[in-house]
Formats: structure tokens, sequence, C-alpha cells
């Protein structure tokens, strides 16, 4: 069978009968530029489903796509010598089939390239691991795509910090390039039938297709995602019990609010249920590349609702079951390291594995 299409725009389109969620959208140009009006769309944003899409953000996703098709073209064998492994760290290699999808035991059915922010930031010191020749190789690449997108998302957490009544830096000291955390840059392939690395779904619910990542949410504060054209990603409205797609869009990034960001604003801001499965046809014969920064609060931080430091997250907070349920004494490293390694098929013990990789999608501020 010959190489599967690497997916670029432009490519078959979208499909449009597809029911589509209607994601506002952000323009970074007016946030940076302290645009109330553009504040408080945001704002709207990460109150209502949690995600948006971003326009002129700046980021250019297609350098860093390139390390991963280098990378990707790699004898998996020698790619399984940079592998995450099941302690809970995220940084590293992961093959199609190594992390759950649901609770009844169903594998992921993609490959990632995981490189933490430190690495990147310091290299050629080692705060993780080591990494594939590839991105050796192609480290200032990697340390300029993190600073660009590191400094768009803690702007854009910036400007919410006057619509949650937070002193001005609160979010900046959460997320301190001074002490380590889980941030990182991952490039996804979902491979076609006839290349290295593809795997089949499992069967899910209803008899149909398992996910290919499945339902979750994320474990830090934002996630901003990069496609290249081809659609997957759905999300479960709040209230809703069917799956909608996100369509891609040239240009736009896709930005959702994780949990640690939803449990330090009392659940003000929704970390939302979404999930990635094949794309839909015609565009499942492309091979489907994606591209996540994640922003993640440094791992000593401790993980609560930020209530001593405002009067709004303190009222919303005191009426949310679910902010009550955090458990004393967490930090966003131990939230981190407990999801992670839950999710791995080699700790699976039973149905119970997953649910103890589970953040916040039980609670109201998911779905």
């Amino acid at each position: 069978m010959p190489p599967a299409a690497r997916a670029v725009f432009p490519i078959e389109p979208f499909p449009s009968d597809l029911e589509t969620h209607p994601l506002l959208v952000v323009d970074y140009t007016k946030i940076a530029s302290r645009d109330q009006a553009e504040i408080d769309q945001l704002y709207k944003a990460c109150t209502s489903i949690g995600f948006f899409y971003l326009k002129n953000h700046g980021v250019d996703p297609e350098p860093m796509f390139a390390v991963g098709e280098d990378t990707f073209d790699l004898p998996l064998d020698y790619l399984d010598q940079f592998e995450q492994g099941d302690s809970g760290m995220s940084a590293g290699f992961k093959r199609a089939g190594a992390s759950n999808v649901d609770a009844k035991g169903n594998t992921d059915t993609v490959m990632f390239m995981n490189v933490n922010k430190h690495d990147a930031l310091n290299f050629p010191d080692v705060y993780q691991r080591t990494y594939p020749s590839t991105c050796v190789d192609n480290m200032a690449t990697i340390r300029s795509f993190v600073r660009q997108s590191d400094t768009v998302l803690k702007d854009v957490m910036k400007a919410l910090e006057s619509s949650l009544e937070l002193p001005e830096g609160t979010f900046d000291k959460l997320h301190t390039d001074k002490e380590v955390s889980g941030s990182e840059v991952r490039v996804i392939k979902k491979a076609v039938p006839g290349e290295a690395g593809y795997r089949a779904e499992g069967v899910g619910e209803n008899n149909e297709p398992a996910a290919a990542i499945g339902a979750h949410t994320d474990f830090g504060s934002l996630s901003m995602l990069h496609s290249r054209g081809t659609g997957g990603l759905q999300v479960l409205t709040p209230g809703a019990s069917k799956w909608v797609h996100i369509k891609p869009l040239a240009g736009h990034a896709v930005v959702n609010v994780g949990d640690t960001l939803s449990v330090y604003t009392g659940g003000i801001f929704r970390s939302n249920i979404h999930r990635v499965i094949p794309p839909p046809p015609p565009q499942d014969k492309y091979t489907r590349w994606s591209l996540v920064y994640f922003i993640r609060p440094t791992f000593e931080a401790a993980l609560f609702p930020l209530s001593d430091l405002s009067p709004k997250i303190a009222r919303v907070a005191e009426e949310n079951p679910a902010m009550k349920a955090i458990e004393p004494g967490q930090t966003a490293g131990s939230w981190f390291k407990r999801r992670v390694s839950n999710q791995r098929t080699a700790n699976r013990k039973g149905p119970e594995t997953w649910t103890q990789s589970r953040g916040t999608e039980h609670t109201p501020t998911a779905a």
C-alpha cells in the first residue's frame, strides 16, 4: 500500500453536513492590546464551553510539524528508547496503544512525542529527559515554538485576571519559568493503514469504533492546538449527550481551558470534555497531524481555588460542590502524575484504573 498523503492545507474540505460547535473567535492582537470588548469575548468563551478559536496569534506551526515528520520517520524501535514510561512523567515518545481510552480497556491509536518546556528552554541541560536525534538537531526550532506559545498563553491568562478580580501577576507566579512544570509541546500523528505505527480502533459504546484519544479534560491550564486541516476533535457540550465536531479553520488555533485553571477559578472557567476520533470521510485517507502546546502550573504549585485572592472566586467556589471535593494538599504536579500514570495501559488493573485517571470530567464544570 502506498504511503498515506500528508495532510496540509488545502486538503479535501471538512464535510459540510456534519454538526459542528460554533466556537467564539478571539483575536490575540486585541487581547495583547487589552481591548476590553475582546477580553469580554474571551471571558465568555472560558465560562461557557471553555474552547475558542484564537486568530492572529503569530505562532507558525509548520516548522514543528516538520520536526514531527522527521521524528516519526525514524524506526519505532529507536523511538522506544525515549518512551515516556509508566511512572507519571509525560516527556518523551508514546506508541499507539500505550494509553487507555475508556473503562473497557480500549487503547489509543495515536503516537506522539512530547518535549518538556524546561528541556527546550535550557538545552543542552536536561530537566526531564533526553530526546531523539531529530529533536536534538532541531532544538532551536522547538525552543522558538515553546517560547512563542508560552508567551501567548500567559498573555491570555494575564488578560483575564481583572475579570476574575485577581491581583495582576497571579497566573505568572503559578506558571513561572523558574520552577519545573509539566508544560510541553506535543506532536501527534494518527497513522492510516499502510503506515508504520498504525493501530486500528477498538470497539466502544454502541458497537462504534473506540476513540483515537479517549474522552477527557486536559490536565493543565490552557492548551493551544494546531491542525493541518483534518477533523476529528469533538466536544460534549454542557448538558448534551451527543458529541459534536470542532471544525478546523486555517490560520486559527483552538485553545481550551484545562483542569488546573478551572480549579484556580473555583469553576468559573470550564474544563470541558473532549475526544479525538478518526477524521471523517473523505479526510479519513489522510494521516492526521496535530500539534499542541500545554501550559501547566509548576509542579509544586498548590491546587485549590484562589479564594483568598479574589472575592469573585470565593463566592463561586463556596457554592460549587466540585471545588470542595478537591483533595487538600494536592499540587499541580501530583494531579498531573496521577492522571498520566493511570492512563497507561501497563498500569491498568481494571475499570477502576480508568476512574483514577480522571480529572474534572465528572463535575458540572466539565459538561
